[in-house]
């Protein structure tokens, strides 16, 4: 990831504390060394100018590996975190008003914006897209408290929102925080329109290439029983969607052309049991099961969680179910 020096050297001024009458800390040599440290680095001052070696580092950083361009790399969004620590206000007091103003003024040249998130803790955001880069994305980490009490809230809101809530309040914002793209969602208003799949979309690879998903989602549990029971779905109700899926072409307006369907995610709102993933497996050819891709409910929370997207309050009692028969 390239970014312009003038970017870079002022960021580097930031962590350093150059300037006079500014919101950051002054550090000496043993002091940056920790800083650095402290984002999970190991990086240490050679005792050279530190407005340089820092920028020279930031710039070492800016060329490791990141998802896509939306995104910059882990090890940056992490000394970001720790360069806005609202333990470190100097010449203010929590939260970092002025040092937020003055980081953003640096990041949206490139595109990007830092905000804090309910846990007090700071981020970068790509402006255009929305796509967070929180640092720590991995989804088998442990939760802390915060994100723990926000895993029950949400594991609350599945157990009563709809599958239209569940595609557009979790999925959708969830796909397009990790970096996919051209997000369409068929709906359910004209379920002729759908070939299978409830959402289409795109993800680039870092060599540029494009791959194409398409996503069967279900609201509840989905099983290999004979009988479909309450919002349980059995695993053979979806097998032709599936194969639709895979074989029905999508049109990409952005290269205005037809293409196929790569990867099929089968997306349920409720557990995915074992049976039910055999099931499907020893149904589809070798070619096709390749393609497939299961995510259930422990994915769909935990993945939500670690990206630091808002947790979306429970319906009001009363409220309407759009799942449900509308009356006459």
């Amino acid at each position: 990831m390239k970014w312009k020096a003038r970017t870079v050297e002022e960021i580097a001024e930031m962590i350093c504390g150059d300037r006079e009458g500014g919101f950051f800390k002054y550090l000496s040599s043993s002091y940056i060394t920790r800083f650095f440290r402290d984002s999970d680095t190991d990086y240490a001052h050679d005792g050279s100018t530190r407005r340089l070696w820092i920028a020279d580092v930031l710039q070492q950083i800016l060329d490791e590996p990141h998802p896509n361009p939306q995104t910059p790399p882990e090890t940056m969004a992490r000394i970001i975190r720790t360069l806005m620590d609202p333990q470190d206000a100097f010449n203010e007091k929590a939260p970092r008003e002025g040092a937020l103003r003055t980081l953003n003024a640096s990041l949206k040249r490139e595109g990007f914006e830092a905000f804090y998130g309910e846990d007090d803790q700071c981020y970068i955001r790509h402006v255009g897209t929305g796509t967070v880069a929180s640092g720590n994305v991995n989804p088998h980490r442990p939760l802390s408290k915060l994100e723990t009490e926000r895993r029950e809230q949400l594991v609350s809101y599945l157990d009563q929102c709809s599958e239209d809530e569940l595609i557009e309040v979790i999925l959708l914002p969830l796909f397009r925080q990790l970096g996919f793209h051209r997000i369409t969602a068929a709906g359910h208003k004209d379920k002729a329109l759908e070939y299978g799949k409830d959402i289409w979309m795109k993800y680039t690879l870092p060599t540029l290439h494009v791959l194409y998903f398409g996503i069967q989602v279900k609201k509840g549990k989905l099983d290999s029983s004979g009988v479909t029971k309450g919002s349980h779905a059995n695993v053979a109700e979806i097998y032709n969607q599936v194969v639709m899926m895979l074989g029905h072409e999508i049109f990409d307006p952005e290269l205005s052309r037809r293409v196929l369907v790569d990867h099929a995610f089968i997306v349920a709102g409720g557990e995915i049991t074992k049976a039910a993933r055999n099931w499907l497996g020893n149904k589809l050819d070798q070619t096709k099961r390749s393609q497939i891709l299961f995510m259930d409910r422990d994915d769909i929370v935990n993945m939500f969680v670690v990206t630091s997207l808002a947790v979306p309050r429970n319906k009001p009692k009363g409220s309407p179910n759009y799942d449900d028969p509308i009356p006459f």
